[in-house]
């Protein structure tokens, strides 16, 4: 199943996004009820994988040998919350 640069690198935007909207959940503990260890967690786990998203972006653009344009379309995506799903349904699917 993940056996090609491509499907990989969907399996980390597909974690990336969630990490991104686990923030938002993380926020409120930090903020509303003072608990910021669940925040300092989850935002290390998306730093990670946010630095990994964008080094395999750039790697499956390489060897897929994408425009420029579907490339920053896809860090883009990374930005926006909800943006990693919807770039998995209208970008990261052309490939296969």
């Amino acid at each position: 199943m993940f056996e090609t640069p491509l499907s990989r690198f969907r399996l980390v935007a597909f974690l990336e996004g969630c990490s991104f909207l686990l923030i938002g959940l993380t926020m409120i503990l930090k903020y509303k009820y003072a608990m910021p260890g669940p925040n300092y967690v989850v935002g290390m786990a998306h730093g990670v994988l946010f630095i990994l998203y964008v080094g395999m972006l750039l790697h499956v653009a390489y060897v897929y040998k994408w425009s420029f344009m579907k490339v920053t379309l896809g860090f883009l995506a990374s930005l926006v919350p909800f943006g990693t799903f919807y770039a998995d349904k209208k970008l990261f699917r052309a490939g296969e």
